[in-house]
């Protein structure tokens, strides 16, 4: 036989084997701990879930799931650490949709939405809009009143430009017509004890973090920003009851990994997923966090968060919003 040949015949050996080395690899898959980042801060809603979400899919898995936690650049470092590591299933990460729909629009990112493998939605926590107590102001219509009297006198915080909690309310601000100052803080934290001590009026958060506030009397919650009221606030009204149907702001969270891993790993990994949120215990506290379970396929996700991208996107170049 030839040199040519022989090469050929390798070279078609080789082709017709590595379906079955991948397959055996998934088969074998996971053999030693699987790391779940998580691009935030230890304590923060996101690691929270992580951790739930970890200490489940770890039973599933039969492997150790560790929280890595990646914080910064809103979540962009996580992701970039995400994307660039090796496909072989051991890397995945817990998000938000900060540093998929957001981050791109504000800053140069060393990824894109298409170079992100999508595994699952896992839960989904409807933003409220909330005023501090003593403000005088007891209702939506209120805060619209007086912002529309006096223009700039009212303030909002965020956890900082380009958060989502920054963005909810600009896009409050441009369907409700009013203009309302916005004061940035290092986080979500501070963010909300801004306006428990009254630092600023109003602030769009997380559904969890202002349950105890709301219960001590400290903030008055005005509105959800969702498609429903929350469980957890029966008597808030939507924003859609308080006729601004375009102000939906819902922090979803969401399963990723680098792109090219193996389907058959995704698919496992996927599938850890969807049993863990499914779960009984899981569900109960994911209420207990504020949240809502939910699962999706990879697609679903992934075209989620194309259309929050192009929202996100406009509501930045309206507002002239920068990370400044």
């Amino acid at each position: 036989m030839s040199r040519s040949r022989r090469i050929l015949s390798a070279s078609l050996a080789l082709a017709l084997a590595a379906p079955l080395f991948a397959a055996s690899a998934a088969d074998a898959w996971p053999t030693h701990p699987i790391k779940l980042i998580v691009p935030y801060a230890a304590g923060g809603p996101t690691d929270a879930i992580g951790r739930l979400l970890a200490a489940k899919m770890s039973a599933t898995l039969g492997q150790p799931v560790v929280v890595d936690n990646r914080a910064g650049a809103g979540g962009a470092i996580g992701v970039a650490a995400t994307v660039q590591a090796p496909a072989d299933g051991y890397t995945f990460a817990l998000v938000a949709p900060g540093p998929l729909a957001g981050m791109p629009n504000l800053m140069k990112t060393s990824y894109t939405l298409d170079d992100i493998q999508y595994l699952s939605l896992v839960a989904k926590i409807p933003s409220v809009l909330v005023v501090n107590a003593k403000s005088g102001i007891d209702s939506l219509d209120t805060l619209v009143k007086k912002a529309k009297a006096d223009p700039g006198k009212l303030s909002y915080s965020s956890a900082g430009p380009g958060t989502t909690p920054h963005i909810g309310m600009e896009i409050f601000k441009d369907q409700a017509g009013v203009n309302i100052l916005h004061v940035p803080y290092k986080g979500a934290a501070p963010a909300l004890t801004a306006v428990v001590a009254g630092e600023v009026q109003a602030a769009m958060v997380d559904l969890l973090p202002i349950l105890p506030f709301v219960k001590a009397g400290q903030v008055k919650p005005l509105a959800v920003a969702a498609g429903t009221r929350a469980p957890q606030l029966p008597d808030v009204p939507t924003m859609k009851e308080k006729g601004l149907p375009g102000v939906m702001m819902e922090t979803t969270y969401g399963l990723i990994a680098p792109k090219a891993m193996p389907a058959a790993i995704a698919a496992k990994l996927h599938d850890a997923a969807v049993a863990a949120v499914n779960s009984p215990d899981m569900k109960q506290l994911m209420v207990q966090q504020g949240a809502q379970p939910i699962t999706s396929t990879g697609a679903e996700y992934q075209k989620l968060m194309h259309a929050e991208s192009a929202k996100w996107k406009d509501i930045i170049a309206k507002a002239k919003i920068t990370l400044e």
